[in-house]
């Protein structure tokens, strides 16, 4: 078992939303090295736990309260244990475009026939609760690409058919 003594994500392109540290084999007094628009989340048996900002923190029980109490420290020194770490991209995603894939018919109020409506526009993206985004967005999947993520709101937005169904 070789223990990680340095955990940090380079992100090779700005569409990378989330990413998960490849390896689960970390040790107190490893480096948790965290870039300026990130935030990293320790995540152990499927939870999300404790949550670092921006900075270099050296993994110790003091610093890890919520997976303290999950892992057993028995050893002293550069105690071995095993957590997920992820990487949340805290930057701000502008000029994201939505639309609906077809005309939309309604039946206009006031001549009672049938009209094609179309509707687009931009939207941006922020991570604001990185434990809830985790958690509810991102699930386990290894790596969340902007993308997919946009997808996903995309139908959120777009869902203006249901809303025009039911008034």
């Amino acid at each position: 078992m070789a223990l990680i003594d340095r955990v940090k994500f380079d992100a090779p392109r700005d569409d990378i939303l989330v990413w998960k540290f490849p390896s689960e084999e970390l040790a107190l007094g490893s480096q948790l090295i965290v870039n300026q628009s990130q935030e990293a989340i320790f995540v152990k048996g499927g939870k999300a736990l404790d949550v670092f900002g921006p900075g270099t923190h050296t993994l110790s029980s003091g610093n890890l309260p919520l997976l303290q109490r999950l892992v057993n420290f028995p050893f002293g020194g550069k105690t071995p244990f095993t957590a997920e770490v992820w990487y949340v991209n805290k930057t701000v995603k502008r000029d994201l475009k939505w639309g609906t894939m077809s005309p939309i018919p309604i039946i206009d109020p006031q001549y009672g026939i049938p009209i094609s409506v179309r509707a687009f526009g931009r939207w941006g993206l922020r991570v604001n609760d990185t434990r809830s985004f985790i958690s509810q967005i991102v699930g386990t999947q290894l790596a969340a690409l902007a993308d997919k993520i946009e997808e996903y709101f995309e139908g959120e937005i777009v869902c203006i058919r249901c809303l025009w169904n039911h008034a």
